[in-house]
């Protein structure tokens, strides 16, 4: 008797649900990025939008707009925020000093790979992304597998073969450890890269293996050096007007799906593609990717430091105290095997 108690309550229950699940009306949700669809972020991004269209029992539905169909890649975190895209993926980088605390993803000699570091990054942030980023729905933040100095005309050895050179570097932190070695910066996106690269405009660029490839920037490029310098962060963020009007049962889902698991899922393709693509650009001709020896190395990271001061300096300003922060974010990485 009491089996079919429980039994005929857990069918009111899956009952309840399922016409909950289908009184809900449907959402058309707008996911917008800025690579090309055939970078690896698109395929990680419809396994994510199929996954949530599932469990919200069909209601939540997706439609990915690529290469910067809806706006500027600098744009993404504005066009969540407007409602312009529903989601949007953002690097945070992009807009110099708007998210202090986020940069510390950014930071030289921090990560070893993208795949613990996504995880080891987003479980650390979530603690401080209403605090810089309040005005949209956090969903999760993940990493790119690290990423290297690539020249046209000299290899980059030692720090102070940056002086003098026009570089566009990938984040704000990395522009910053450019000014200080005596470079320019030369601000560009992924898909304006290789431009200011052929065009002379830069000398050298910062940027993972695989795409140099994918955005044709082994095309205006020579020197690659073999050496992990940084990782950049991104966040998955949602229009926050468009979370509050889902049902309770399709916010479920979508808190389902933004989470350090799906964190490292998106990042999971993109980093073994990255990594792929060192042996690709051995093989191109015409290219050299080269080592640098232990007391280079020690160089470099030498000349980071200050980066980290700089960030603490920047970051106490949002009224946390930033020590503790990197701590506890060394902390995780060390955690899930991530730790430089």
């Amino acid at each position: 008797m009491k089996t079919c108690v429980l039994a005929g309550a857990l069918a009111a229950t899956l009952l309840a649900a399922a016409s909950a699940s289908a009184a809900d009306p449907v959402v058309e949700l707008k996911l917008s990025h800025w690579v090309p669809p055939s970078h690896p972020l698109q395929p990680a991004l419809e396994a994510w939008a199929a996954d949530l269209a599932k469990e919200s029992g069909g209601t939540i539905k997706s439609t990915i707009f690529p290469a910067q169909q809806l706006g500027k890649a600098v744009d993404h975190y504005d066009m969540a925020k407007d409602g312009i895209a529903d989601f949007a993926y953002v690097n945070p980088g992009y807009q110099p000093g708007r998210f202090p605390i986020f940069a510390a993803a950014d930071l030289p000699f921090l990560m070893s790979n993208a795949k613990g570091g996504s995880r080891a990054l987003d479980v650390w942030y979530r603690q401080y992304a209403a605090k810089e980023m309040g005005d949209v729905h956090y969903c999760l933040a993940f990493v790119h597998d690290p990423g290297v100095f690539n020249s046209r005309d000299k290899k980059i050895m030692v720090p102070a073969d940056i002086k003098g050179l026009k570089v566009r570097p990938a984040d704000d932190t990395i522009g910053e450890l450019v000014t200080r070695l005596g470079g320019t910066n030369v601000q560009a996106s992924a898909p304006e890269a290789r431009d200011v690269i052929a065009r002379g405009v830069a000398d050298a660029i910062t940027f993972p293996w695989h795409s140099l490839i994918l955005f044709g920037i082994d095309k205006a490029t020579k020197y690659h050096m073999d050496a992990p310098l940084y990782v950049t962060g991104f966040v998955w963020v949602m229009n926050k007007a468009k979370y509050e009007a889902l049902s309770p049962m399709q916010k479920k889902a979508v808190d389902d799906h933004c989470t350090a698991d799906w964190a490292e899922k998106i990042a999971a393709p993109w980093a073994d593609w990255e990594a792929a693509g060192r042996d690709l650009i051995k093989k191109e001709p015409g290219q050299e990717v080269y080592s640098i020896s232990p007391a280079q190395l020690a160089e470099w990271r030498k000349a980071a430091a200050p980066l980290t001061k700089e960030w603490e300096e920047s970051a106490r300003k949002t009224g946390i105290d930033p020590a503790k922060a990197l701590a506890d974010l060394k902390a995780d990485l060390k955690k899930y095997n991530a730790a430089y």
